[in-house]
């Protein structure tokens, strides 16, 4: 390793992580169709890549010499090695998705093609596909028109040769395509003998192209998949003349537009075909030419059927009540006493549903105020908030409208929300709002009383069934005060408070983190104990990332829990040899961002929205918060305890990258998503 390398590159990093979503699919010990899903995960990672960092990557290589004063890597070379990378990959998935299909082979599961289908098989199709496939269908004679079509973003086609045999040069090309935005993917046959038999939505088109093109004179139709991704960034124009929201619904039209970053195809279509296509499209190695097998956008693989025995896919994992709000008793009651730590999805994200719920019909319930930056297609939290409205609340709601690809999905929500009485604020000019917190005041006594909720995750009940976040409850003054003056500053931009609790970016979280690391070194320095224990999706911020090298050095003891992107280089001696890294890839998904600091044996603890990024730290509202209470401070240090001895579903993320499964003195397998579960359900 080079001296002067001091971080791993942020986008083979992110390329080391989908490995590690790849290497849920090939393990043998998880159920099958949870293998095909994880398939669906890994390749819709893969397209989120490509159309976010890929095309931010093509970007700063136009801009040229430029863009090298901004980075420390080269953009042409990164493009090179993610290339390579991607292409291994991609090797390394059809392997494994021809190993999945064997093993359902042995649960009488049959993914099966047009040229397998049965004598009922093919007659069933035939009726499904002109009942419900013909219609969606536009075929398009591609040698036939001036301009070659639009290929939209995320969807697949079908590019088809039609020619004759031993008559090379009588051929047409024609494009379909693949309808899956109203036929699903996968289309369950008639069971026989016992046998289960999927097929997808391609190979019906497939088996009835030749009906579809009955009426020319060729004998052979060869059909492959193809598929383009394009730049998913937005570009919002600085006419004042128009609102944000208008702004926003303009970048997210022209978004479908973006420029090519990834094209896919089925490396066994016919040369002349692919080359007709890349000259129409005008399309360069630079565009990442990608050769893959008979099936793209496997990311439908996510929403693969439920089909077989139940021991084919993860039981469903019930969630549990918190003890504290077992019962009819009031929340607001409960919160007086007791500052109350929900774990998602481990504990139930009823519980917040229901607080809204009660504060939607409480009479004494003055306001409610609450970020938005995700939500579920059908929200019960934009159903409680509509009914609070109704019942006289003063209900606010700050949305996030730049929330990546949830954007028209927002923007519908805000127009919902203002029908429904409800003042929507759309964040801040400049900042994304990305902190998720709410806020109830409530009148008692005469005086307004403020009960406060600061979560990691969304306000999204569909994701908090998946994604593992915790969530605070409280009526501590210190902190509900100062949620607040948060509020206050969305509705006033120009009036700015101090906090003395909250941490807020871009204000002053870098500021404190700074604070908190010195202070460890300081205590290290001083002979005390010293240590930092972190949890986050994503560390690549390089100064962080320096500080805690200094900090090593200095003889703090850090470990660190991340799940996705790392640009630390952990373990290297003289420079980082205090530093463990893990990564956790298990059923659910790590979203919590959790810190502590040992603070010379009296510890501090955070809960966070914000990675360590230099986009949450510098150019977005976060907001990190103080767990007080000692009994939640212990309860998150327990959780994060059991993941550090995760020795089944646990990997070392060290220089190498090579993702190797961490290792325990322990005989004893600890699986730690199953582990916390158990715990939880004990307290």
């Amino acid at each position: 390793m080079s001296k002067n390398i001091k971080f791993i590159n942020r986008e083979l990093s992110w390329l080391s992580f989908n490995e590690r979503v790849l290497q849920e699919a090939a393990d043998p010990t998880v159920p099958i169709i949870e293998r095909l899903r994880f398939l669906g995960i890994f390749s819709n990672n893969l397209d989120e890549f490509f159309r976010v960092r890929v095309a931010t990557l093509k970007r700063l290589v136009l801009v040229g010499k430029k863009a090298k004063a901004g980075v420390h890597y080269k953009p042409k070379k990164t493009l090179e090695d993610v290339q390579k990378k991607v292409l291994s990959q991609s090797k390394l998935f059809e392997k494994i998705y021809n190993e999945v299909q064997n093993e359902l082979r042995k649960d009488k599961i049959f993914i099966i093609n047009e040229k397998q289908l049965s004598r009922e098989q093919k007659i069933f199709v035939k009726d499904y596909f002109n009942e419900n496939v013909r219609p969606a269908l536009v075929p398009i004679m591609i040698n036939q028109v001036k301009s070659f079509p639009y290929l939209k973003d995320k969807t697949i086609y079908l590019a088809i040769k039609l020619s004759v045999i031993n008559k090379p040069l009588q051929k047409q090309f024609s494009l379909i395509e693949i309808p899956t935005n109203v036929v699903e993917r996968f289309i369950t046959l008639p069971s026989h003998n016992q046998n289960e038999y999927i097929i997808l939505l391609d190979d019906i088109i497939r088996f009835n192209l030749p009906e579809v093109f009955s009426f020319f004179p060729f004998n052979k139709i060869e059909a492959y998949t193809i598929k383009l991704t394009r730049d998913a960034e937005l570009d919002i124009d600085n006419d004042i003349s128009q609102s944000f929201i208008d702004k926003i619904s303009k970048s997210v039209k022209a978004r479908q537009k973006g420029n090519p970053v990834r094209f896919v195809y089925d490396a066994a279509i016919p040369k002349d075909l692919l080359d007709f296509i890349k000259l129409k499209m005008k399309l360069r190695d630079l565009d990442n030419l990608i050769p893959g097998g008979r099936y793209h956008n496997f990311k439908d693989f996510m929403k693969f059927p439920a089909i077989g025995t139940k021991s084919l896919m993860y039981a469903k994992l019930k969630p549990l009540q918190h003890k504290l709000l077992r019962g009819n008793q009031s929340y607001f009651e409960v919160l007086k006493k007791n500052d109350v730590m929900l774990h998602y999805p481990y504990q139930s994200f009823s519980h917040f549903i229901d607080l809204l719920r009660e504060a939607a019909i409480d009479p004494n319930v003055k306001t409610i105020k609450i970020t938005l930056y995700r939500l579920a297609k059908k929200s019960m939290v934009i159903n409680a908030l509509s009914n609070a409205a109704q019942n006289g609340k003063q209900v606010v709601a700050v949305l996030e409208l730049q929330a990546r690809f949830d954007e028209e999905a927002n923007i519908k929500w805000a127009k919902h929300l203002q029908e429904q009485g409800i003042q929507v604020i759309y964040g801040v000019s400049g900042l994304k709002v990305h902190s998720k917190f709410c806020l109830i005041s409530r009148n008692e006594n005469g005086k307004l009383q403020h009960y406060a909720n600061i979560t990691t995750g969304n306000y999204n009940e569909l994701t908090s069934q998946v994604y593992c976040d915790d969530s605070l409850l409280t009526a501590d003054s210190r902190i509900t005060k100062e949620v607040e003056n948060v509020f206050e500053f969305f509705e006033k931009n120009y009036k700015v408070h101090n906090f003395k609790h909250l941490v807020l970016s871009p204000q002053s979280t870098r500021k404190k983190l700074v604070r908190l690391i010195q202070n460890e070194m300081d205590a290290a320095q001083s002979g005390k104990l010293a240590e930092i224990f972190l949890k986050m999706n994503s560390l690549v911020d390089e100064e962080l990332i320096t500080l805690l090298y200094e900090a090593s050095k200095a003889g703090v003891k850090i470990r660190i829990i991340v799940r996705g992107m790392c640009g630390i280089m952990a373990g290297v001696p003289g420079m980082s040899s205090n530093i463990e890294v893990i990564s956790i890839i298990d059923r659910l998904l790590e979203h919590s961002r959790i810190f502590f600091f040992g603070n010379r044996g009296d510890q501090l603890c955070y809960i966070s929205s914000s990675d360590w990024m230099v986009r949450n730290l510098d150019t977005r509202i976060e907001v990190t918060c103080p767990v007080y209470d000692k009994k939640l401070q212990k309860e998150l240090r327990d959780m994060l305890e059991l993941q550090w001895k995760d020795n089944v579903k646990a990997r070392i993320l060290d220089t190498a990258q090579n993702n190797e499964h961490k290792t325990t003195e322990s005989k004893t397998k600890v699986r730690s998503q199953e582990a916390i579960y158990s715990y939880l359900s004990k307290l």
